[in-house]
């Protein structure tokens, strides 16, 4: 008898365990089918975007933020039982109030962002504290301590004497204008990350999603490996191809970094060169056309100037930082004796001809849509992401595969819709700082200040804004980095003679500084953990290669022909060879085991040649 009901418990605790397993497996299969469903819906509402015509704003951005939501609140990993609680909780309040705005867009136009009763008034408070906790989730907190000081400054800065006080704003006011109006959360920049954006992050996804990746690999080793320190160089040339495509550093890192930092280090490089080079090489890639992330695309949107003029200005700077980058790496190759790589790990033609189809096609056909037809970014982008989407369903051996395909464009939906959440994150926090900007008038305070500290002196100003870029850079993302300085120092820098377009991209240039410049440097920091180096000691030599971040800026602003391709080629292109040739002067200076005073003279006739003999435009 004992026997027999030892065993009935055994086979009762089996079922239960069973019946446990079936459970949480069932659970697993349903979130990942919302997941997945939700991806798809995210991803189907921005593409849908491209070809309805004119939706009002205050319905396409609060269902941009609603579709975002989720993503950051509900299937972000979190340990924390109390977060995952609170997450449904605003993810649900977030996404009522955000249907609400749409469905009541006419009324609450009409109401001119100033809000009508306590119910609204705790509506808008709500989602106020809703986007501030989201980007918190997404990107950690400085952003968001950013946002609630300058809220802060909004409500109460009518009690902060002299200058820097206003005469007071009501909090019906100030609250409605972020929230039911088009400035604050549903301004331009989010509009921004609605309408372009989000297309190119798709086309990112679904490219990173099939064999276009390994297509810039094996380009990149092809044309690099046989070089002296050739596994350096192709993670030069990867990265800023895989850039051009990401427009993410850290992406950039992780994905390009997974295969060069083992390569460097199975050849011997000293592990805080290996990750110097792809910290490095990595932040480049945000400056690299022909996507160059989120901040070109928010660039476009506040100079009101086509995509396309954006790219040829930004193309000649990006390739000279790139060139720099390449010169630093081979001075280090002379000092330390690095070697090729092995013939055995280059890609044989096939290959290379097979795995560069998958990018050379959609990059062919996102720039002619561009350029020879004519098209919006966002409608060359979505052809682009068609023709992706069929590639997705061949590997890199040729062979084609439906279930392939299908688990390869699952993958593609739902890293998409988490980027976009992201985007969406830091584009709706930035949104709390730009609209209190406007309301209370502090931008145009602090661009007095910064005329009146520099003495009227464009140079001086522009050291004033590179210093203060580095700052916020180190605190916040660079899209958002870029968009409050370039908010608060733009208009002096243009005041003080400066064109418009040279100020914006000088200031893009200076907010990546961050990503390699001690103490923040967070592609430096992932680079280390992945080569297990000591970050400080691979810091130090991603400043001397990433010299080009230091100084192109300042090359371009002495040398306006440089990003002059589009209006002026000749004297563009003979002010990048005048500047390529001081940078590599600067990089013997600073790299090459040289006497001292070759290195002195190298400097000093680097310096001369990029600042002394300026290059206009004809």
């Amino acid at each position: 008898m004992p026997r027999r009901a030892s065993a009935c418990r055994t086979r009762s605790s089996n079922l239960v365990s069973d019946d446990a397993y079936t459970t949480e497996e069932t659970q697993s299969r349903v979130r990942g089918y919302l997941i997945l469903g939700l991806a798809a819906v995210s991803v189907g509402f921005h593409m849908y975007l491209i070809f309805s015509g004119l939706i009002p704003n205050l319905i396409s951005r609060p269902l941009h933020m609603a579709l975002a939501l989720p993503w950051v609140f509900v299937f972000a990993k979190t340990e924390n039982p109390i977060e995952r609680i609170t997450g449904w909780i605003m993810a649900a309040f977030g996404i009522a109030i955000c249907f609400y705005i749409a469905l009541n867009e006419n009324a609450l136009g009409e109401q001119y962002g100033y809000l009508a009763g306590t119910v609204q008034m705790i509506m808008a408070a709500a989602l106020i504290v809703i986007v501030l906790e989201m980007a918190r989730r997404a990107i950690s907190w400085p952003l968001p301590l950013v946002a609630v000081i300058v809220l802060a400054y909004g409500m109460f800065g009518e009690y902060v004497p002299g200058e820097f006080g206003h005469p007071g704003l009501p909090w019906a006011s100030l609250f409605g204008n972020l929230t039911i109006a088009e400035a604050g959360f549903w301004g331009p920049l989010t509009g921004v990350s609605v309408n372009v954006v989000a297309v190119f992050v798709i086309l990112g996804a679904v490219l990173n999603a099939g064999e276009a990746g390994q297509g810039f690999m094996n380009l990149a080793i092809a044309v690099a490996g046989r070089l002296r320190a050739g596994a350096a160089k192709v993670s030069v040339l990867a990265s800023a191809l895989f850039g051009s495509l990401s427009g993410s550093a850290s992406a950039n890192v992780a994905s390009t970094g997974a295969v060069t930092l083992p390569a460097m280090k199975r050849l011997g490089y000293p592990p805080s060169l290996a990750a110097a080079v792809e910290a490095v090489a990595s932040s480049g890639g945000q400056i690299m056309p022909p996507l160059m992330g989120a901040g070109a695309f928010v660039m476009v949107e506040l100079l009101g100037v086509p995509y396309t003029d954006i790219m040829a200005a930004a193309l000649l700077p990006a390739l000279l930082f790139f060139f720099a980058v390449w010169v630093g790496v081979d001075g280090f190759a002379k000092r330390t004796d690095l070697r090729a790589m092995d013939t055995s790990e280059q890609p044989d033609r096939r290959t290379l001809l097979i795995t560069g189809l998958f990018f050379a096609v959609p990059f062919a056909v996102l720039l002619e849509r561009l350029f020879i037809g004519g098209y919006t970014p966002q409608y060359a982008s979505a052809v682009a992401i068609a023709v992706s989407i069929v590639l997705l369903a061949f590997n890199a051996e040729g062979t084609f595969s439906i279930p392939m395909w299908a688990r390869r464009f699952a993958d593609a939906l739902v890293n998409a819709a988490g980027q976009i959440a992201t985007v969406a994150s830091i584009i709706l926090c930035a949104g709390i700082v730009i609209g209190v900007l406007q309301m209370t008038g502090l931008g145009v305070k602090v661009t007095s200040t910064i005329i009146a500290l520099s003495g009227g002196e464009l140079w001086a100003a522009l050291l004033l804004t590179a210093l203060a870029c580095l700052i916020l850079g180190m605190e916040v993302p660079t899209t958002a980095a870029y968009v409050i300085c370039v908010s608060v120092t733009g208009p002096a820098l243009e005041e003080l003679g400066l064109p418009l377009l040279h100020a914006h991209l000088f200031v893009f240039w200076f907010a990546l500084l961050s990503t390699i410049t001690p103490p923040v440097c967070g592609t430096v920091f992932i680079a280390a953990g992945m080569a297990d180096a000591p970050w400080l000691r691979v810091a130090g030599v991603a400043m001397r290669l990433g010299l080009g971040l230091y100084l192109i800026p300042l090359a371009f602003v002495a040398n306006p022909a440089l990003i002059a391709l589009k209006t002026d080629p000749v004297m563009a292109l003979l002010a990048m060879i005048k500047i390529g040739i001081a940078l590599w002067l600067l990089s013997l200076a600073l790299i090459a085991a040289r006497p001292i005073w070759q290195r002195a003279i190298a400097c000093a006739a680097g310096l001369a040649l990029m600042f002394l003999l300026p290059i206009s435009v004809t």
